[in-house]
């Protein structure tokens, strides 16, 4: 468990511990979430692995719907806007 200071303007630096355990570099983007109280950080990325993963179980095997892939097409040009701003 780590304790942080909330700073000027609510910001927080994240522990490198953490950095290293996500790996989570300068410019990276976080996402955080609120789940009965709590806070949960992850990365875009393992947010993306989590859709993917959710959509696939739904899926016959071999198969792919179209909207799913338009979906994380959507999703990889959505982070790579957000990573090159």
């Amino acid at each position: 468990m780590y304790e942080m200071k909330i700073s000027e303007g609510g910001r927080v630096v994240i522990p490198a511990p953490i950095r290293r355990s996500l790996d989570l570099n300068e410019g990276d983007t976080v996402v955080w979430d609120i789940l009965n109280g709590e806070v949960h950080l992850s990365t875009r990325k393992k947010q993306l692995e989590k859709a993917r993963a959710l959509f696939q179980k739904s899926t016959p095997p071999g198969t792919q719907p179209q909207l799913v892939q338009d979906f994380l097409n959507e999703r990889r040009s959505e982070t790579e806007r957000d990573e090159s701003a």
